[in-house]
């Protein structure tokens, strides 16, 4: 069974900068695609950045183009998401996930492991 661990969320100001980090163990998980899943107080969840198994391919929400930027390193089993230019709307529990398939899915579906969540809060 697949663990997840986030870490790297917190307190921000606008136009500020974190960077989430994640950490798969109980299995490998370079087979398959991994990124963030996000969900704000009384928003639906949303996907935010998905990479594909072996980097070659990003994804992002039309909401975090051009801020986000998203990696994973193979060997350690992780991923990560820089976040710049962070807004208030971007304040929400952040959630790593792992994939069923090498690529991107937007459905939450897809998505067989999920992290606890770490929470990123951005003031104004």
């Amino acid at each position: 069974q697949v663990q997840l661990v986030e870490s790297g969320g917190g307190l921000v100001q606008l136009g500020g900068s974190l960077r989430l980090s994640c950490v798969a163990s109980g299995g490998t998980v370079s087979n398959n695609a991994m990124g963030w899943f996000r969900q704000a107080p009384g928003k639906e969840r949303e996907i935010v950045a998905i990479i594909s198994w072996n980097g070659g391919h990003e994804y992002y929400a039309d909401s975090v183009k051009g801020r986000f930027g998203i990696s994973r390193d193979n060997t350690k089993n992780a991923v990560y998401l820089q976040m710049n230019s962070l807004k208030p709307d971007d304040s929400a529990v952040y959630y790593c996930v792992v994939g069923r398939y090498y690529g991107h899915s937007e459905s939450a579906d897809d998505y067989d492991y999920w992290g606890q969540g770490t929470q990123v809060t951005v003031s104004s």
